[in-house]
């Protein structure tokens, strides 16, 4: 049982044990004092931790559910489901971060083609998912919380929330535009849904919030400001992580229990990683001059390797330049399967919900991919003025 439950966690944690490794590894050039306290950025983790925390309160009462079944209603034709499914993902995204818009909006998208039979199941279900993926991966680049390497480079390049939003708005409308265009496509070849109001009306059934949650939602929405305040660098993060201790621990311990601390946990191992490296002057002066007027296209390559997360923590200590890493990582997320490892939740449910049709999923996963990166890289060439 120990040896499976190592085997699964090192599975399950491949990007925590690998940052553990390198962690451990540099320590042996550069040996722990008290420099080793400068490389954790305990601003990011507390931040994170608060936002992991309230989204895990909102996911436990159901609310994005809640808002997508009331959306739901209003579906009169596989077009409009089409895209209702997708652009939940890319606009929650931005709020909500990548991973829990399609740990939410997945598993729903699987009820609900459910409800509208085999066929429309068969031919909508994989074309779906990629779009949802493509969408959160997409729609979470536009802010400072919507997806961990943007809190972490935000705070590290110093810019005004106006200022980041401005750096990659451009691409996040390109996105939409795409994504609308494709989902019109798809509804062109998608079977006829006569049985749309019935689902609506099911999927409409004990979707009410209680009282109590209700208030739970009221009271998460007070921390959700306080947190972004915090962002905004309004709040000190020491006194809105007491209070969202606090409050989430007296009110719902449970949500505490959901926070993903093996994502803290990658984090302070990459510090230390990166704090030892930049210690040692042969690997610094390299890195620097492999990241030289190519922040991008090298954030875009090592987000291949290594997803994106890791790339923005590793690559942010060798540039000064992190608009073009911001850029970089974001458009990183696109491509292969481990790119962004938000990517991996929609894949582990169609595994279990389609475990026959894997291999076509990941195909035409890495297909839209590639199509979404090179049009977005040219959209960069366009508004750097290099075409």
């Amino acid at each position: 049982m120990e040896r499976k439950g190592l085997r699964a966690f090192l599975k399950g944690e491949t990007v925590l044990c690998a940052a553990a490794v390198l962690a451990v590894v540099s320590a042996f050039w550069v040996p722990p004092d008290k420099g080793y306290a400068e490389y954790i950025d305990f601003r990011t983790l507390a931040i994170l931790f608060c936002l992991m925390s309230v989204m895990a309160g909102l996911q436990k009462i159901g609310v994005f559910g809640w808002i997508a079944h009331g959306l739901l209603r209003r579906v009169k034709s596989s077009r409009s489901l089409i895209l209702i499914l997708t652009l939940l993902c890319f606009f929650f995204s931005m709020a909500i971060t990548n991973d829990v818009a399609l740990i939410t909006f997945v598993p729903f998208t699987f009820t609900v083609l459910d409800m509208l039979g085999k066929d429309a199941r068969q031919k909508l279900v994989l074309p779906v998912v990629v779009m949802q993926t493509v969408a959160a991966n997409l729609g979470s680049m536009l802010t400072p919380i919507g997806n961990p390497q943007n809190l972490y480079l935000y705070g590290k390049a110093g810019l005004s929330a106006g200022a980041f939003l401005g750096l990659m708005l451009p691409y996040t409308l390109f996105s939409l535009a795409l994504l609308a265009g494709w989902g019109m496509l798809l509804a062109g070849k998608a079977p006829a849904a006569p049985c749309m109001d019935g689902a609506a009306a099911r999927g409409r059934q004990g979707r009410e919030l209680p009282r109590a949650d209700r208030y739970r939602l009221a009271v998460y929405l007070v921390l959700f400001v306080l947190c972004l305040l915090t962002v905004g660098h309004v709040l000190a993060w020491q006194l809105v992580l007491g209070i969202v201790l606090a409050v989430v621990g007296l009110m719902d311990r449970e949500a505490l229990a959901r926070v993903d601390y093996a994502l803290l946990l990658t984090f302070a191992a990459f510090f230390v990683f990166i704090g030892n490296m930049g210690r040692i002057p042969a690997f610094c002066g390299f890195l620097e001059k492999m990241l030289a007027g190519r922040e991008v296209y090298t954030a875009i390559a090592a987000s291949q390797i290594i997803s994106n997360v890791p790339a923005a923590l590793l690559l942010s200590g060798f540039t000064q330049d992190y608009a073009s890493l911001i850029v970089g990582v974001n458009l990183g997320g696109l491509g292969t399967l481990i790119a962004s490892m938000a990517s991996l939740i929609s894949y582990k449910y169609v595994a279990k919900e389609e475990s026959a049709r894997k291999g076509a999923y990941v195909r035409l996963f890495t297909a839209a991919n590639i199509c979404f990166l090179v049009l977005l890289v040219g959209l960069y060439h366009i508004v750097q003025g290099k075409v």
